[in-house]
């Protein structure tokens, strides 16, 4: 029997978690209680979840294993062990995928006249819009290839949805077949509407109304079979900072860089002829255990179509209008009311608008001298960006734009140079960091004669649409150690200026990681002392292998531990003696679970900090992070009163983390508790239909794990 290491007695594997996560997502797809149009958009989003985690981490792990690193993981497993898991478990996942959409979604969707059709089953005039379409908008972007000698196998993109063929010439019916290959436009939908009654909504595929006119396009051929295909490459750019660091100072460089753009997964038809199989195989340089085939359409991210362009809000949540901000009778401008209170809003239910509004009126007040703001994600139209180029006309207007947004960094290029060109003074952060921090701070001359500094700090990306449907929470203030603290930030971004204490700030890489580790201590101290200790965290992920160890001190010590974490989580709660008073819950619903809390009992007297970090190693020391106190006596009661406490009391999306790393819905052990979604009490509570009183107590700890023992190992 093989012995089981320390690492695997402390942690969960962290692939293995991300797993879980998504299949946390795809449980929400074959939730028949959902609307179906969103069930559609949660499948969507495993997809695009699977995409992103194949070109970055089952990429990196291909990368490791070239580069001879054998180091164990977090679960003491060597990269070489965890690749091999991880391919076995992404094609179970793959399988699972597919049979949702087409023994769910699919019949469902045809149930409500919503039908994906063939070709076969298309009548004369469908048939002939499709055509007309093919000729007008279709055939003029395709390039077919054919491979051989004088044609070598094109560069295909990644993850480009592609036609392969296999052509033998018909003057030479006997002569060798070949491999043809043509590229679906990326300009294109991937599903072509077609028309019908009223009411109904038929498409097609697109790579379905190419596939019937291949003949034209290989005239001289004969197409004896054909295809659809997709290739995802390497795009192992941002894996130095998943990693520990130590993996940096071992792995040379060239090495490292020589995958980035290599095949690592094709994705393709279940009945595609396998010698189209092998040839593209061969070609890509994969072995077969990286050839995933479904049974329908390749690439399920791009299902998200139908959410949009499926006109049936009786098959969508119902619509949510958030909560406006109405400023005191007093209060001229959102000025007046910070020099009188913060303000903390907790997004979507209260509006992103009073973010916004503070952006732009900072532009458009000529008492604004100057604007400082930090971008990581945007939307392409943002308001609050086109307000910082107004504002360079007048006033000193500074930008830190994060170039290395994973997926974004073109748009954020875009936007340095667009504001550059404008006057705005762009910086890039500190060399080797990522800037993560969402900031934002106005100078402002006011009208009593004193400049003072306003404030936003936030634990999302200054993006009005994603505010929308991701759950985040601001602080407005003119608080002036806050602010002058922010001020700090600003000038360590822009000239890499250091102070030794950045309090009441936690600023990573230079003091959160510590910070934190020591109010996790001052709390285990309380509790031996017999004070109230509690911690409740809430964020994204939990991987920081020094952040879980002080845990799980804590734990033994007394403390009570309460994780609310979104994605990947590797501590392994409720192991007797370990970790018996850490319970994990995880919340995936119609909102994106993205804001990051941190609450300490502090022997009674608690304290709270938001951020825009997750308690993983990138976050506390590769990027540059600001944490933030809330101070504000009613801010600090609506999160011990009112968000915390609806967090911790649902049943009906969450999931509970059991020892082994498996997860279990809150509605199945916890039966006896009350049905409680926090996410719809949230904003029912914004609409003024239910008060604080209709959260329910938290479930009882004893109910939270029930793994059998031989799967919980104590540690050394």
């Amino acid at each position: 029997m093989a012995r089981t290491t320390r690492k695997q007695k402390l942690f969960n594997g962290r692939d293995q978690s991300w797993m879980q996560f998504n299949r946390r997502v795809l449980e929400e797809a074959n939730d028949p209680s959902n609307p179906l149009l969103e069930r559609v958009k949660f499948l969507a989003i495993t997809g695009n979840n699977l995409d992103e985690y194949v070109e970055v981490r089952q990429a990196g792990l291909m990368q490791r294993i070239e580069d001879g690193y054998r180091e164990p993981g977090y679960d003491g497993l060597r990269p070489d062990e965890s690749l091999e898991l991880l391919t076995a478990d992404i094609h179970e996942f793959v399988a699972e995928q597919y049979r949702c959409w087409n023994q769910q979604l699919l019949p469902e969707l045809r149930k409500q006249s919503v039908r994906l059709l063939v070709w076969k089953e298309l009548d004369h005039e469908a048939r002939a819009f499709a055509q007309g379409y093919f000729q007008r908008e279709v055939d003029p972007l395709l390039t077919p290839i054919s491979i051989d000698p004088a044609h070598p196998f094109p560069r295909v993109l990644n993850k480009a949805l592609c036609l392969a063929l296999l052509l033998r010439a018909k003057r030479r019916s006997s002569g060798p077949q070949i491999l043809g290959v043509v590229t679906v436009p990326r300009a294109l939908p991937r599903f072509v509407r077609l028309p019908g009654a009223e009411g109904s909504f038929d498409y097609l595929l697109l790579q379905d109304l190419i596939a019937q006119n291949l003949s034209a396009m290989y005239r001289g051929f004969e197409v004896l079979a054909h295809t659809a295909f997709r290739v995802t490459r390497n795009s192992n750019l941002y894996f130095e900072e998943e990693e520990a660091r130590s993996l940096l100072e071992t792995i040379r460089v060239e090495l490292h860089n020589r995958r980035k753009g290599d095949a690592v997964r094709l994705e393709i038809e279940t009945g595609a002829d396998p010698e189209i199989i092998e040839r593209l195989r061969v070609n890509f340089e994969l072995e077969e255990d990286q050839v995933f085939r479904g049974e329908g359409p390749v690439n399920l991210s791009r299902l998200s179509f139908f959410y949009t362009d499926v006109q049936r809000p009786d098959l969508k949540f119902l619509p949510f209008t958030p909560k406006p901000l109405h400023l005191s009778r007093k209060s001229a401008n959102i000025f007046d009311e910070l020099r009188q209170h913060d303000l903390m809003l907790h997004h979507p239910y209260d509006s992103y608008d009073p973010v916004v509004d503070f952006i732009q009126q900072g532009a458009d007040d000529p008492a604004v001298v100057s604007m400082k703001q930090t971008l990581y994600r945007t939307s392409h139209d943002s308001p609050m960006l086109e307000a910082m180029t107004e504002a360079a006309a007048t006033k000193e207007a500074t930008l830190v734009v994060e170039l290395m947004a994973r997926f974004d960094e073109a748009s954020n290029i875009r936007w340095a140079r667009n504001m550059e060109d404008a006057g705005v003074q762009v910086f890039h952060g500190v060399v080797g960091l990522k800037t993560h921090c969402k900031l934002a701070m106005l100078v402002r001359r006011d009208e009593d004669g004193v400049t003072r500094r306003y404030c936003h700090l936030g634990t999302g990306n200054y993006n009005p649409v994603t505010a929308r449907f991701y759950t985040d929470l601001s602080l407005l203030t003119a608080d002036p150690q806050i602010t002058e603290r922010v001020h700090m930030v600003f000038n360590y971004l822009t000239a890499h200026a250091e102070i030794d204490d950045y309090r009441p700030l936690l600023v990573a890489p230079l003091t959160m990681a510590e910070s934190f580790l020591g109010l996790i201590r001052r709390e285990q101290e309380h509790a031996q002392a017999g004070r109230p200790a509690h911690i409740v965290a809430k964020m994204n992920a939990l991987l920081e292998p020094s952040v879980i160890e002080a845990l799980y001190q804590a734990s033994r010590a007394g403390v009570e531990i309460d994780l609310i974490i979104r994605g990947l989580c590797v501590l392994r709660p409720g192991v007797k003696g370990m970790s018996d008073r850490i319970r994990v819950r995880s919340i995936v619903g119609r909102f994106l679970e993205h804001s990051r809390i941190f609450h300490f009992a502090n022997g009674g007297n608690g304290e709270v900090y938001l951020g825009s970090a997750d308690w993983m190693p990138r976050n506390l020391f590769e990027r540059c992070e600001v944490a933030f106190p809330i101070r504000s006596p009613e801010a600090i009661a609506r999160i011990h009163d009112e968000i915390l406490p609806a967090y911790l009391a649902d049943t009906v999306k969450a999931r509970l983390l059991q020892p082994d790393g498996s997860y279990l819905r809150a509605n199945k052990m916890l039966s006896e508790a009350p049905a409680f979604s926090s996410q719809d009490f949230l904003m029912q509570l914004a609409e003024g239909k239910v008060d604080l009183s209709a959260i329910p107590a938290p479930p009882s700890a004893k109910h939270v794990h029930r793994v059998p023992k031989e799967k919980a190992h104590a540690a050394d």
